[in-house]
């Protein structure tokens, strides 16, 4: 599902290009659930910007589900992003002037799912994820466990081929947090694709492999 080629993650600074990320070479088949770890700075959450198409400032190849990512425009990219992805960030990215409802309802909506299906697929994720109740409030009203909690179910919603997810149990108490590694494990085991990027060694056992990166390079 994803090629990565000799990528490269360069940032000109006055003392000199910083490699946020030197020749990463990784291919993730479909159905892989994999895990991402390594030291604060060594790269983790800058990779999964590029595998997410949030960060188009990269050298190299990458191959997303068959499509040479490095030769689309950007509306082919995004075109790619909504038909493939789901993305769970660790600081929530939801859109402060809508209700829980409505940020679980645009994914859909990018997708062109009719009004009468959102509805349905909505309600039956606010139902899985315990939060029928909190579906007319706003991110502000929310915990930061309730935020993510609804960050993830944003992620879900579309049922996406590719789950990349930033440390997707951080706000979480110890008991939602494996619920979320769970209901992982059951999208995998059902075909999705997940790539993680986790500090926890208890989430990076959820997965089927683990790459280590170190000052922006794969670790053998």
């Amino acid at each position: 599902m994803i090629q990565l080629r000799h990528v490269d993650r360069v940032y000109p600074l006055k003392g000199g290009p910083y490699y946020a990320l030197r020749n990463i070479n990784l291919e993730v088949a479909e159905g892989d659930f994999l895990s991402i770890m390594g030291p604060s700075g060594s790269g983790k959450s800058t990779l999964l910007h590029i595998l997410g198409l949030h960060d188009a400032a990269w050298e190299g190849e990458f191959f997303l589900a068959g499509q040479p990512v490095h030769q689309l425009d950007k509306k082919k990219r995004f075109e790619l992003q909504k038909k493939h992805i789901g993305f769970v960030f660790q600081s929530y990215h939801l859109l402060d002037d809508l209700t829980v409802y409505e940020n679980l309802e645009i994914p859909l909506s990018y997708r062109d799912v009719p009004k009468k299906d959102r509805e349905s697929i909505v309600c039956d994720v606010l139902d899985r994820f315990a939060i029928v109740g909190k579906k007319d409030l706003y991110p502000n009203q929310l915990s930061g466990g309730q935020q993510q909690l609804v960050g993830v179910a944003r992620a879900l919603v579309a049922r996406p081929s590719l789950i990349l997810a930033d440390e997707p149990t951080g706000n979480l108490h110890s008991d939602q947090g494996r619920e979320i590694m769970q209901l992982f494990k059951t999208l995998n085991a059902a075909g999705t694709t997940i790539i993680q990027v986790t500090h926890s060694a208890e989430n990076a056992t959820f997965g089927s492999r683990i790459i280590r990166l170190a000052d922006g390079m794969m670790l053998s």
